[in-house]
């Protein structure tokens, strides 16, 4: 495998972490995994040197030596004496989740480290589903949080929900538009509210760009999340307070998150997924739309590189210049 399974892992994929598993030992197992499938393969034949070894003279009676020309192996590169080829590996990690939280993950590997930074500048939307249960508060906004207080839901109904998640996201819908620091009342904010693109220009506050109710079976809820720069306790915290607006109390037993810029569910790779060649797989299969979705929601100024375009490819041995400029960057955190 060697050099040329290392030229095809660079880029970027998404990974399903299961609730209950650290972000840090998802992002070790990968490592460990890449470069157990990096050092598997078969190692080159060794090369051979001339040495002159001393033996005695065929077909002589007598006890003479003489010094006689052989090729022997040079063992110097063996693995056995020279230790594994790969021992480390630049593995970044996109928007993170927390122990509790399951669902998309991205990760970057090698010079892809750097497109999670233009993913965290892009601003993109993340999508999660978040189930609620009705009737209970606790410390920390969850399940099995310290019990603060048990409450009465019988007269909460699906349209007083669907009303209080409609206030929400109007709220939130101006001030998304107020984050971005757009002239509502010009052609180009009209034409990026029309294609979805209008994204905060700095770090803000968690916004909502969408929210409704997909289950509704008191005491239980599942609401479906739209949203950037949260993070999984500000969406548990969101259910408390609109339990709260309920005139009840609500606590939050699940957070998944189903989509993270434009990675879904169905490109992420399972626990048993998570080796050399199914992790190549999905690099190579994801290059195309990365480097095509970065482009758009990207407001490129003078002066920032030009992102891949469709055709370019992850495997090339000689990395292309934008990508040479990319690699100043770090990978960026959740």
């Amino acid at each position: 495998m060697g050099s040329a399974g290392l030229a095809r892992l660079h880029g970027i994929f998404a990974a399903y972490k299961p609730p209950g598993l650290h972000w840090k030992h998802l992002r070790d197992t990968v490592e460990m995994q890449l470069l157990k499938g990096l050092n598997a393969g078969k190692p080159p034949a060794p090369e051979q040197r001339v040495r002159f070894l001393l033996g005695p003279v065929e077909g002589s009676e007598e006890k003479e030596l003489t010094l006689t020309a052989a090729s022997v192996p040079t063992l110097t590169n063996h693995p056995l004496v020279r230790g594994p080829a790969f021992t480390s590996l630049k593995v970044g990690m996109g928007h993170r989740l927390d122990v509790q939280a399951s669902g998309v993950l991205v990760l970057g590997v090698g010079r892809g480290c750097s497109l999670l930074t233009d993913m965290y500048n892009a601003h993109l939307t993340k999508d999660y589903t978040v189930r609620g249960l009705l009737g209970k508060a606790t410390d920390d906004f969850c399940e099995d949080g310290r019990l603060v207080e048990k409450t009465t839901y019988d007269h909460v109904t699906r349209e007083k929900l669907d009303r209080i998640l409609a206030l929400i996201q109007g709220s939130h819908q101006k001030a998304l538009v107020l984050h971005s620091n757009l002239d509502l009342q010009t052609q180009e904010a009209y034409e990026m509210a029309v294609r979805g693109l209008i994204r905060p220009m700095n770090k803000s506050p968690m916004l909502i760009a969408g929210i409704r109710c997909l289950h509704f079976a008191p005491p239980e809820f599942l609401l479906e999340v739209q949203c950037m720069h949260e993070t999984q306790k500000h969406l548990r915290r969101l259910v408390h307070e609109i339990g709260l607006e309920l005139k009840t109390t609500a606590v939050c037993t699940q957070v998944r998150r189903t989509r993270d810029g434009f990675f879904t569910l169905d490109d992420a790779l399972l626990r048993t997924q998570w080796d050399l060649h199914s992790i190549q797989d999905a690099i190579r299969a994801s290059a195309p739309r990365v480097g095509a979705e970065l482009e758009k929601s990207l407001r490129l100024g003078p002066g920032t590189q030009q992102l891949p375009g469709p055709g370019w490819q992850w495997d090339s041995e000689e990395p292309s210049s934008a990508l040479k400029a990319w690699t100043a960057g770090g990978a960026a955190g959740g």
